[in-house]
């Protein structure tokens, strides 16, 4: 496509939440300055990628991936790192908008020596216009804020369009694996990703959401979540061949 002919960024959702918290450690500062070698460029505020923009595997990793999976909200990137580290030819892109938590992540990588994660640190909203089609393998959005005013139910990541992102992007027989503590945001999430078409619940009792993947790996938040009484929801669906 000739330049000229290029779709102008085009104005991305409004994004609630913290992106700073407490001022960083030393080392958490330092591990910052890496993130053009491990980040993605965040567009101007309030702009997103377009399609114009490819972002895909090709080229993010520096050597052959077997595959190419996304983690939505990484938080301090505990989860990411050890999908990471029990899939070394994965390639993984995290995206996390709390700036502490991606030089939490950094920090970690760097001392694990952990080469197969790219950052993107801001909202996942801007940049998956840009990822191809039928490329990931996986995707995971664990534990995103439930928001649980109605009045803030749009605020909510999972949101029908975004599906309809997640269906582009994903292949077929990818896995979309979504969990929360959230007992209503639990419904929220089975009741939009059942309805839609491109999407097929993986389990086969009533017993299954309580039970974690077999290579999931418990965040501190989760423990924390457990400890005061609150059970996690895991709710894996497969993309299907709509052909």
């Amino acid at each position: 496509m000739q330049e000229s002919d290029a779709q102008p960024r085009r104005r991305g959702d409004r994004f609630y939440g913290r992106r700073r918290g407490r001022p960083l450690r030393a080392g958490r500062a330092d591990a910052l300055t890496t993130l053009p070698e491990y980040g993605l460029p965040v567009p101007p505020e309030g702009e997103t990628y377009t399609a114009d923009e490819l972002i895909g595997p090709d080229g993010l990793f520096g050597r052959e991936i077997e595959d190419f999976w996304l983690e939505i909200g990484f938080g301090n990137g505990e989860h990411t790192l050890h999908i990471a580290e029990t899939y070394p030819n994965v390639g993984i892109l995290g995206f996390e908008p709390f700036l502490n938590g991606v030089a939490a992540m950094l920090n970690h990588m760097h001392a694990r020596k952990i080469e197969n994660v790219r950052v993107f640190p801001d909202d996942a909203r801007k940049l998956l216009p840009a990822i191809p089609n039928s490329v990931v393998g996986r995707l995971y959005l664990q534990f995103p804020d439930p928001w649980p005013k109605t009045k803030h139910h749009r605020r909510r990541f999972l949101q029908p369009s975004t599906l309809d992102r997640f269906a582009a992007i994903m292949k077929p027989g990818a896995e979309l694996r979504l969990a929360t503590d959230d007992p209503r945001l639990a419904d929220w999430m089975m009741e939009r990703t059942w309805r839609h078409p491109a999407f097929k619940w993986q389990a086969e009792q009533a017993s299954d959401w309580r039970v974690p993947p077999e290579d999931w790996s418990p965040t501190r938040y989760f423990e924390k979540a457990v400890a005061q009484g609150r059970c996690g929801y895991f709710l894996n669906f497969t993309r299907i061949d709509e052909g």
